[in-house]
């Protein structure tokens, strides 16, 4: 899993087992990959999780 860098600085590397996709409400809904299950729902903002690959 990705692990956060020094302050200011950001992430270091991608976050791994985790997918993302575009839900029929909007929002975007982060994924496990091997298992398939739904972890988390942004709801805040329109924009995607950092760091997490998109699903197509």
């Amino acid at each position: 899993m990705a692990k956060n860098g020094e302050p200011g600085k950001g992430r270091n590397g991608a976050v791994k087992g985790r997918s993302q996709f575009l839900g029929s409400n909007g929002n975007w809904i982060k994924r496990d990959t091997k298992t398939g299950r739904i972890l988390d729902q942004k709801t805040s903002t329109s924009q995607p999780f950092k760091g997490i690959r998109k699903e197509h």
